[in-house]
Formats: structure tokens, sequence, C-alpha cells
């Protein structure tokens, strides 16, 4: 493993790699993410100042017809160029899986099977020093045997304690046989350190909890005979035999490196008040009923947090420990907030004479569906370092931190000075603490005034224009909730057709990025008024970008799929060439042209046809409306589009922005439907009255100005919003919500 400096917390990396088997049916994370097919990804890991990756030399992958028919050429490639990258590995053979076909976490003869896979790794590569046989077994045993979440879909206490029992024999049966062809090989064990708070009624269930969370550790160390409340479970409602327990302090297996892995949902809380609490969370033990949420939703100022939690498992172990995975599901600014907080926990522990190993960058190249804890296949992406949508990994903002951080650089950024959404909260709004779904990961939806958060005076913010518009808004109130520091000003505060007046803004604000949401909009109009269409559309951009450029300012600006001529039949991608048809296409075509010629760091997205809760002038409100009041709509059923909900839109833009990426992206909600269908769609997902919906032919609609009859967009930079079906789902809770009682 990498030498350490004096004070320095090397730099690990992780990727998602689970194999998890529902049913009958394997899921590979590898596969989703395309790290099975890029080799290339180990090099760009390199590029990140990486020394230390946790690499999957997974038994299901490697061996799932047994080991005489164990396929090695993968990994023989993948840790050759490794080694040739100076890259150590510390090799994991079993992550949340159940193992081969053949075998499963209550098989009696587990610890046998696993142990003869882990044998022939050591013995294939008598190189590797760190392994981690089996990632987080008192997790996967709660996950498969206790709650059913993953095979063998047990729910008993007693299929738990077998399950945990067996992974924790079989790691120790491994390490025993990897340490014969590798004497100095080093056991890396992870877990989820978590911690359960509870009112003062379900004192006794939090107890157990906290020290259930010990399970593996104390198993391995031999310590469970001083974990009482935990080892009597075992012994009754898990009905473990005393001598089973006896081989865990007859034999034990200490880690070398505790690693600890600790999310957002780790921290627990426990309620007997249930009404105060979405329905999904509601639980109990036989004895009381009560909500289980995370804590940082319960509004209760009890999270304890990485530095406390390291802490607890220094005093009880002191041994050499690493944050083995760091990750959050958010927006971008969140994800760097969440690892600077656990980067300050084990500077801090480092500081104070803890022998700390490492911090681990988790889910190098994203994940997929843990938001249900990969129990449906949704395609729920949550991007780490890399995004991997476009199938080529792009940098996220993450990689510039990790960058910064392996480099002996403290990482600086206006996102990082305001505190992430953990951190705030409001005794008067427990209810936005929840979502209506169970996922754990959901950014909730509360603005910064809502919370009682102030933004960090000293943060350069994000300048927008357009606060009267339907965009500027919508930039404002996500930034509200995303606790990013902005200052939105109107036309008389920031004309962008003056190169004066944006001179004088920037000078006062000083912002890092501007976001450009004022124009043109009204497409019809600019047919007669095609001198202040390219005036707005065309010219403000470009001397945004003349004066962002000289000022090193980041600059985001909005075209439209009205570029397009609509002669093709497929969605339109980002470098099929433009061909507008009308004034307001050309003055959206030319800014593009001009504003990356002058600028060429500036992001433009192009997007489509507007929909969103907060204006009550969109097509889809206003056909709403006129449903809820039996009144007729029109419709084109000719004009075929990409509708856009415009929180994705700006949540989107915002990543982007945050990730510096640039060039031209479309941004809308992945679809091909004609006005007429939307409206249509939507109206059957509300619950209306379709009938009431008029399709008709555009030239019954009086437009003035030609429009393309597809003008669809697709992506070949990444599909990052989700689909129609589910914008429309949203747009219709979000709006239901903000409609007056």
């Amino acid at each position: 493993m990498a030498e350490q400096t004096q004070n320095a917390i090397p730099l690990w990396g992780g990727i998602e790699c689970t194999v998890h088997r529902l049913q009958n049916t394997y899921g590979d994370q590898l596969i989703r993410n395309g790290h099975w097919e890029r080799i290339s990804d180990l090099k760009l890991i390199a590029e990140l100042g990486i020394k230390t990756v946790r690499y999957p030399l997974l038994w299901e992958k490697i061996a799932p017809q047994g080991i005489k028919k164990a396929d090695w050429s993968w990994a023989d490639e993948r840790l050759a160029c490794l080694q040739e990258l100076g890259i150590t590995p510390i090799a994991g053979l079993l992550h949340h899986g159940s193992g081969p076909r053949y075998t499963h976490l209550l098989d009696p003869d587990f610890p046998e099977k696993f142990t003869e896979f882990a044998l022939a790794v050591a013995e294939r590569y008598p190189w590797l020093r760190y392994f981690t046989p089996i990632n987080e077994p008192l997790t996967t045993a709660r996950f498969s045997c206790l709650y059913g979440h993953w095979y063998p879909h047990k729910r008993s206490s007693s299929a738990f304690a077998k399950a945990l029992l067996l992974q924790c024999k079989a790691t120790i049966m491994a390490m025993q046989a990897i340490r014969g062809p590798i004497p100095e090989a080093k056991l890396v064990q992870t877990e989820d350190l978590g911690k359960c708070h509870s009112t003062e009624k379900l004192a006794y269930q939090r107890d157990f909890e906290n020290q259930r969370r010990w399970a593996s550790f104390d198993l391995l160390c031999g310590k469970m005979g001083d974990n009482t409340l935990f080892s009597d479970y075992l012994l009754h409602a898990g009905k473990v035999a005393e001598a089973e327990l006896a081989y865990f302090a007859e034999t034990p297996c200490p880690p070398d490196i505790m690693g600890l892995n600790h999310y957002i949902t780790s921290e627990r809380y426990l309620d007997e008040n249930l009404h105060a609490y979405p329905a999904w969370s509601h639980a109990g033990n036989g004895r009381h009923r009560y909500a289980d949420v995370e804590v940082v939703r319960a509004d209760i100022h009890q999270r304890a947090g990485h530095y406390q939690l390291l802490k607890e498992a220094l005093n009880r172990y002191g041994l050499p420990l690493a944050l083995t995975e760091v990750h959050l599901g958010a927006s971008r600014e969140e994800q760097l907030r969440w690892f600077m907080e656990a980067w300050e926990a084990v500077s801090r522990l480092k500081a104070e004479g803890a022998d700390v190993r490492g911090i681990t960058a988790w889910s190098l190249f994203g994940a997929y569906d843990w938001n249900t804890l990969i129990t449906q296949p949704n395609n729920f992406y949550e991007s780490g370092v890399f995004d991997v949508r476009t199938g080529t990994p792009r940098p996220t903002a993450l990689a510039w931190l990790i960058r910064q951080l392996a480099s002996g650089q403290y990482p600086s950024h206006p996102v990082l000075s305001a505190g992430g959404w953990w951190k705030v909260t409001n005794p008067h709004h427990l209810d936005l603490h929840y979502s209506s779904t169970p996922s754990a990961r959901e950014l909730p939806q509360v603005t910064a005034i809502e919370r009682g958060v102030l933004l960090a005076p000293a943060a350069a913010p994000l300048l927008i224009t357009g606060a009267t518009g339907t965009l500027g808004r919508a930039f404002a109130r996500i930034c509200d909730i995303r606790n990013l520091a902005y200052t939105i000003l109107n036309r008389q505060q920031l004309d962008i057709t003056s190169a004066a007046s944006i001179e004088a803004a920037l000078q006062q604000h000083q912002p890092w990025a501007v976001v450009n949401a004022a124009g043109f909009v009204r497409v019809d109009d600019a047919e007669q008024h095609k001198e202040q269409c390219f005036l707005e559309n065309t010219q403000g951009p470009v001397l945004l970008a003349e004066a962002c450029r000289r000022y090193g300012t980041q600059l985001i600006t909005f075209s439209s799929d009205l570029v397009f001529d609509g002669r093709q039949k497929t969605p339109y991608l980002e470098s099929k060439p433009a061909a507008p048809l009308n004034v307001y296409g050309l003055s959206k075509f030319y800014a593009e042209q001009k504003v990356l010629s002058l600028h060429p760091d500036a992001l433009i997205i192009r997007t489509s046809s507007f929909f969103g809760p907060w204006d009550e002038y969109n097509f889809i409100t206003l056909m709403l409306r006129a449903l809820e009041e039996q009144r007729v709509f029109t419709a084109s059923s000719e004009h075929v589009v990409s509708p856009t909900y415009v929180p994705d839109l700006v949540h989107n833009s915002l990543d982007l922005l945050i990730d510096k990426a640039s060039g031209i992206w479309h941004l809308t909600n992945p679809s091909e439907v004609s006005w007429a269908d939307f409206a249509l769609r939507t109206a059957e997902i509300a619950g209306l009255n379709r009938q009431l919906i008029l399709p008709a032919k555009g030239s019954a609609l009086g437009f003035r100005a030609p429009r393309p009859g597809y003008s669809a967009l697709g992506s070949e930079r990444g599909l990052l919003l989700p689909g129609l079906e589910d914008a429309i789902e949203r747009y219709l809770r979000e709006a239901e919500t903000l409609s007056p009682v």
C-alpha cells in the first residue's frame, strides 16, 4: 500500500461492483456501469492520483460454475494493468452477493466453498497483499435473511444469525487459506457504520441495534462474549449453538484495517409516534410499532456524523481504520460537501494520533438502483466521480475534488462554503423532511428560508439573469433548495444587451458563474420583431460570453429545439447540423455559434417545451385547468417534441455547471410526443376526461412562425433527465401541493 506522508490521508478509490441475486435472477453493477468492458477506466483512476483501489475479483464472475471452470482472463488483464499503473488493489471476493448458483448464504458448506475460491485467488496472484473477502457481512445478512430483500429472501432471526455467522466464518477460513501462499496478507474488513437514536420509550430497541452494528467486528475479533446484548439474541432468537459462537472466540481473525462505510441513511431514528411519519417508514418488533427513519429527516439534532462514529470504532477496537465507502446520491454540490465532511473527520482523527489508512471515493463510476436497494430495475443512476451515461466516463466535480486532495491541496469552491442539507433543519417543518416514497437519497424539497438557513455571506454567488421569467425564477427557487448562494437580477438591474450593464454587474457581484435565463421567448412574435429577438437572444449572450471570458467566469445559456428543421424522424443529437425554420430558432443558432467561439468553456443547453409546477401559464397547466373546468382543449397533433420538466432541467443544468461541462448539451425528459399526445398522457395520469382534448393540425392553431414537424431531442453526451411519465407524475404531485386549499 502507498506510503503515508506525515498528516496526509491517502485517497483510495472504489467501484460499485455488487452482484446480487433476486430469486433466480442476478443483477450486476459492473455490467451496468460498463467497467466490465472498459479497462481504460484504470488509467482514469490513476490520473486522479489514487494509489489504492478496492477492486472486485468476484466469486460469481470468475467461477460461476466452480474453480475447475474458472475464467481468470478478466482478472489477469486488470490486475496486470493495475500493477503497471502503480495502484495497489484491495481484492474484494464477494460484494453483497450470495455466491454462485451452487451455494447461498444459508448453505452449511458456504465457508468451505468460499475458501476454495479465496485460496485459488491467492495462489494465482501471490503478489496481492490486501483482501476484503466478504464485504459488509452484517449488512448483507440483514438485507438477505432478516428483511428478505435479496436472495435467499428470508425473514427470520435464525436465518439472519446463520447468514451472519457463516459469512464471518468464511472470512476467517479464507484469510487462513490466503495466508498460506501469502503470509503477509492483510484483512481489510468492511462494514456499514451507523447508529440508532430513539425516543425514550424505544430505548431498549435503540440499545440493541447499537450493539448489533458491531456484530461482524466482534465476531472476527473474538469479542462477541463482551457483547452480551447481541450474543444473547444470537443464542436465543437466532437459535445459535454456544459451540458456534465459541469458534470465533477460539479462532479470532481481527482486521488489519477496519473498513468503515457510512451513508446518510446509516443513522436511524425510532419513534412510536407513527402519525408524524410516512406509512412506508412504519415498522415494529412485536412489542411496539414505530417509525424507522433516517435521523437527518427526523429533525431531532441528534446526528453523530463521521467524526463521532469513527471515534466510537477507535475506542471500541483500537485498530487501524479507513473510510472505505464515501458516497452520496444527491446534487453535485451536496456530493462535494459530503466528501469534505468525511475528509475533515479523518483529518481530525489523524491529527489526534489515530491510525487512519485512507478515505475512499466510492462509486467511482456511479451506481444503479440503490435508491430501492437494488430490488427494482428502475435504471435509477447516481453518478460518482465519473458519470458513465454517455458510455465514456465523464469526470464530474468530484474528480476535481479528488485530484485536489490527492495532490495535497485543500479544495476551494464557492459551493463548499455552505452546509449540506443534512446539517440544516427546522422543527416547524417536520413533514418536509420526508418523501412520499422510501428513497433514502432524495433531496428534501424545502427552501433555505423554510429551513431557517442563511447562505454563507462569503460565498461567491451564481448570477442569474431573467428575474421575472419562468426559468430565472426556477433557478432561484432551486438554488434556495440546494443552499447555493445566488443573486438574481431583472432587466433594470442587468440589461444583457448592454456591455456596460454587464460589466457593472460582474464587478459588483463577483460571481463564479452566470446563468443566463433572459431572452426573447415569444416564437410567433419574433417574426414581426426580428431586431428585438436577435438583440436579446443573440447579442445579449454574446456580450455575456465576452465579459465572462475576461473575468474567468463560467457561463451557462439556453438554446432551443427550434434550431432544427424537422426533416429527420429520430431524436436530434448535439452533433446534428442546425437548420432553423424561423426567426426565433435562427437567433438561438447564431448565439450558439458566437458564444462558443468567444468563450469555448461556456455551457449551452438546448431544451424544449417547458412545463413546471411554478408557472401557471405553461401548456400542461393550462390544459389541466381547462379539463377541470370541463372545457375543450385543443393541441397540435402534427408537432412532435420532447417536453422538459423545469425542475429536472434546472437541477441537471446546475450539476453540469458545477462539473465545468462545456459545449452544447441536450436536456429534455426523453420522449417523442406530439403536443396532443402529451396532453392526453397527462390527462390520463391525472384521471381527467381525455375526451375534452381535441387534436388539431398546426395550421388550425394560428401559428405565425413556421415550426419543425419533428424536433424531439436525444443526446450523445448523456440522457440525464428521467423519462416523461415520471416527470408528469412528479409535476402533478408538486402542483397539487402548491394548489390553494
